[in-house]
């Protein structure tokens, strides 16, 4: 059977990399034409055969310069998974190489698809719940296989790229779903591999369907300044190599290109107009040497006089994914900025590649280089954690905590560097020092002064940590809603602490916990055996233990309660007449179309809730909460007017009473309103009365109506609230 030849094929093996032997493109001739053969007959979305997009991936693979086996791999990447080809059928063609990465791609895609029949007899919102698992499931094993063989990664990738570049061929609301994924997963994971090229298409592409007028409004003013643009770039590059030539340094430089999403981010970073961004302006320089990066800066610095604060040495102190080059900004002739990097060609290899630029070929076979072996001991060090997450949520937000995020650089007493993610905190400092540091910790001093252990560290401080002889974790670390901990590196730390103390313990803490927590929300009637079926647990013991020993956090059991639309519901309303509901602005009303629904003031329900109407005449449904006294105690006549009822659309805010009481002393309402600013909650009535005494503090009983969003702000907003000085007890009212 003769199969056609792909577009585009062609011009792959015109382009492959120069070293490559007659051997090696052999190998990617053979595994085109087998990948052709096996695809033969299926087509993508656009309509075009499913053999493009392969060729597409192997092309990506080779502009990085990745080897034969890696590019054959990505002309097969789907053949295990769509086509009768097996693993035994490669390994016997291409070797133990090819087909390892064949199946790594395949395990990283291989997931339990939802079917037809379960589609139709699930809800849509348990369908969409089903496929968002399953994202964060393929995401995960993306993540781990960074540690078997990163050229799977690299791969998934490429597989990626491809896909955000044909993205317009599916749906709108697939589109959005997938860029924001690429945007929130991809883009961050290229970035942290060093792979800017890949990492600027990525978020370009997203940004185009998650934000698609601002895309365009920027694209737009971008096109239309590109001729002027260029011709100032053109200008300032001639004039630089004049004055660079003059001093003996050969040069060779470039317009930095502008990303989209970059301009962007730094329009909201800075809180600016593109007007005022647009000025920015960028050039590169590549030079031959380390000396000549400094000797160029220096000029540059005596020609033209540099913004302060504006320069960053990365070549004596790397980034984190071992980017180099130095970067200044100085003004220019015009009187406006420019921003300027200076590189050697490898550094720049390496920043536009990452580690994909850390492969070397040389005869008697193929070496990976230190660089590359420091690549990946340091992101297997950054994931030392991993094999304690088993949830995959969890695991993809810690990803995005300790891999992702921006980091700094603080100093310990002895003036060793820890390297921490943006947002750490000195519980953090203290685990990565030490393990036992961490569990002893007690307080901490910043440049000599102390701080809280929710002070957020930045770059450049001096960090001592105090510790206590016989000190041990706080639960309260691993309470989210405090911010006392952000990496999950510490997490893991102090969980593991805690699941070594005696299950009896665990299990009676896990118990108070959840108990105090339901009783200061309110929450009463909660199905304790039905909340535990939902967290994945056999019984509520096994809850309370992983709740004791910080494996289940609080806030995932108030979101899972938040989230449900009728969560647990009694018996009470088990014979009110069933049909579809019909939404009204905050609940639906199941059976009645069109009626009027008001919250009643005896119970003040929330969203998240378990909820029940009560039908009134003249003023429509009154909403009650399921376990309000008024409707527990209902006559027989009266439950015949009982319907049910579930949360709808929900609108922005819900009033909803609360009592603090503390120990009065003098700011104590000033620092409660400044908390509530800060959580973006609303005040509705406040009422305040002091218990003046003798002998003992005076007693301050602060009652407070708060508008909020749901059942789990709530809790974050009263945890928060507990921890202000002098609070003994925040918690909701049931009855007002």
């Amino acid at each position: 059977m003769k199969i056609a030849q792909a577009i585009g094929f062609e011009q792959l093996i015109q382009n492959l990399p120069d070293y490559y032997t007659e051997f090696d493109r052999d190998t990617v001739r053979r595994a085109y034409e087998i990948a052709a053969e096996a695809h033969a007959e299926q087509k993508r979305q656009s309509g075009e055969p499913y053999i493009n997009h392969c060729v597409a991936v192997a092309t990506i693979l080779s502009e990085m310069r990745m080897p034969a086996d890696v590019v054959a791999a990505g002309l097969l990447h789907d053949t295990v998974e769509d086509t009768p080809i097996t693993l035994h059928d490669l390994r016997v063609k291409f070797g133990d190489i090819v087909t390892n990465l064949v199946d790594g791609v395949t395990k990283l895609d291989s997931l339990p698809r939802v079917s037809r029949s379960s589609e139709a007899e699930d809800s849509a919102e348990q369908v969409s719940r089903r496929k968002k698992q399953m994202a964060i499931e393929a995401m995960r094993k993306t993540f781990l296989a960074m540690n078997d063989d990163v050229r799977v990664v690299l791969i998934k990738l490429a597989d990626r790229l491809h896909n955000m570049r044909t993205l317009g061929f599916t749906r709108p609301e697939k589109q959005k779903r997938i860029a924001q994924e690429t945007l929130d997963i991809y883009a961050p994971l290229a970035n942290r591999l060093g792979i800017w090229q890949i990492k600027w298409e990525l978020e370009d592409l997203s940004f185009r369907y998650v934000n698609p007028e601002k895309y365009k409004e920027i694209a737009e003013q971008i096109s239309d300044r590109r001729s002027v643009r260029e011709e100032q770039i053109s200008d300032i590059t001639d004039h630089l190599a004049q004055v660079l030539r003059q001093a003996g340094i050969k040069v060779e430089i470039s317009g930095r290109p502008k990303h989209i999403y970059s301009i962007y981010k730094k329009m909201m970073q800075k809180g600016k107009t593109f007007e005022m961004v647009r000025d920015i302006r960028g050039v590169r320089l590549l030079v031959a040497d380390v000396p000549a990066c400094y000797s160029a800066l220096g000029i540059i610095h005596n020609h033209w006089r540099p913004i302060p604060g504006e320069f960053d040495d990365y070549i004596a102190a790397p980034k984190d994914n071992f980017y180099q080059s130095l970067h200044t900004a100085v003004i220019y002739d015009d009187g406006k900025p420019l921003e300027v990097q200076i590189r050697t060609p490898e550094m720049h290899q390496n920043s536009e590649y990452g580690i994909a630029a850390h492969w070397r070929y040389k005869e008697g076979g193929t070496k990976r280089d230190a660089k590359y072996e420091q690549h990946i001991l340091w992101l297997r060090s950054m994931m030392e954690w991993r094999q304690d997450v088993n949830d995959a949520q969890e695991f993809v937000d810690s990803m995005k905590t300790d891999v992702f995020e921006d980091r700094v650089y603080v100093f310990t007493p002895k003036g060793d560097i820890i390297d921490l993610p943006a947002g750490s905190t000195p519980i953090d400092f203290a685990y990565h020092v030490h393990t036992d540091v961490g569990h002893h910790c007690r307080g901490a001093k910043v440049d000599g002064k102390l701080v809280t252990l929710d002070y957020v560290l930045k770059t450049g401080q001096r960090v001592e940590i105090l510790t206590a002889k016989q000190g041990s974790p706080s639960r309260d670390w691993l309470n989210s809603s405090l911010g006392l901990v952000k990496t999950q590196r510490a997490r893991s730390k102090i969980r593991l602490w805690f699941k070594k103390e005696d299950r009896d313990q665990n299990l009676t803490q896990g118990r108070e916990m959840l108990e105090r927590e339901f009783r200061r929300l309110g929450l009463n009637e909660i199905n304790l055996e039905t909340l535990a079926h939902q967290l994945d647990y056999k019984n509520p013991e096994e809850m309370f233990v992983d709740l004791g020993c910080g494996d289940l956090t609080m806030n995932h059991v108030i979101n899972l309660i938040s989230e449900q639309e009728t969560p647990l519901e009694p018996a009470l309303i088990a014979s009110a007449p069933r049909s579809e509901p019909t939404s009204t602005d905050a609940v639906s009303v199941v059976g009645l179309r069109g009626i009027l629904a008001t919250t009643a003031q005896c119970c003040n329900p929330t969203p998240g809730e378990p909820i029940i109407g009560y039908i009134t005449r003249g003023r429509g449904a009154t909403i009650h909460r399921q376990d309000c006294p008024n409707v527990l105690r209902a006559t027989i006549n009266e439950r015949e007017r009982l319907v049910r009822v579930s949360w709808g659309k929900p609108t922005n805010t819900y009033p909803v009473p609360i009592r603090v009481t503390a120990y009065d002393r003098q700011g104590l309402m000033g620092d409660i309103s400044n908390l509530l600013t800060n959580e973006g909650v609303n005040i509705v009535d406040v009422k305040v009365k002091v218990d003046k005494a003798y002998e003992k503090a005076d007693t301050a009983d602060i009652r407070l109506t708060v508008e909020v969003r749901d059942i789990a702000h709530l809790s974050r907003v009263l945890t928060r609230m507990e921890n202000l000085a002098n609070v003994l007890d925040a918690q909701r009212l049931r009855n007002i």
